[in-house]
């Protein structure tokens, strides 16, 4: 299957059905780090759900494998993309216990956003974190997202209403951060124009 995207070390990629083994073995071994930030789907049915959820043209899955083996470390998903005025998107994602901490995450949500930004022609990203999920805070932070605001029990988890933080990246904050990191502009937020003085008469 051909990659979303690669950097040498990940990919990522469309999941199939040939997934489901180890789609399912990587949740299982990852229960206690996914509790109570994520619920990935933990069965059989579930998975060929979320494989027909990504056929929709508002959401797209994507696996983060090793280049190596083709492991699957973790999962980022693009939701809710909203087109015309908008063209924007929610991101999720979430590592499995066996790879976390390797940086393989932190590789994967970067080509996600090149994807997102330039494959998809999105203009802004929101992803939604716990208060106490300093994990995917720190991975958040360290992709160029920047706190938005706080919402009080804003999403439904494991039956639980949670409280969540919104954190965002637009198209040009990530463009500057990328032409930063190869030796361009420094790394700051676009300013806003401000109109023109009118000329003296």
């Amino acid at each position: 299957m051909e990659p979303i995207a690669t950097d040498g070390v990940v990919l990522l990629r469309a999941p199939a059905a040939r997934d489901e083994a180890e789609f399912l073995d990587l949740v299982r071994k990852s229960r206690e780090i996914h509790r109570p930030w994520v619920t990935p789907p933990a069965t059989p049915d579930r998975f060929r759900r979320y494989l027909r959820r990504c056929r929709q043209p508002n959401f797209q899955g994507m696996l983060v494998c090793r280049r190596e083996d083709g492991r699957i470390v973790g999962v980022i998903n693009i939701s809710e993309i909203v087109r015309g005025a908008l063209q924007s998107a929610f991101v999720g994602y979430w590592a499995g216990a066996p790879y976390a901490g390797r940086g393989y995450m932190a590789r994967g949500l970067t080509l996600a956003l090149r994807h997102a930004f330039r494959g998809l022609r999105l203009h802004r990203l929101e992803a939604n974190l716990q208060p106490g999920n300093a994990r995917s805070r720190r991975l958040a932070k360290r992709a160029g997202f920047r706190k938005e605001g706080f919402s009080p029990r804003y999403v439904k988890i494991s039956g639980r209403w949670r409280d969540h933080e919104r954190w965002a990246i637009l198209r040009e904050e990530w463009g500057v951060r990328g032409r930063a990191a190869r030796g361009g502009a420094p790394t700051r937020r676009p300013r806003t124009p401000r109109p023109r003085s009118r000329a003296r008469r």
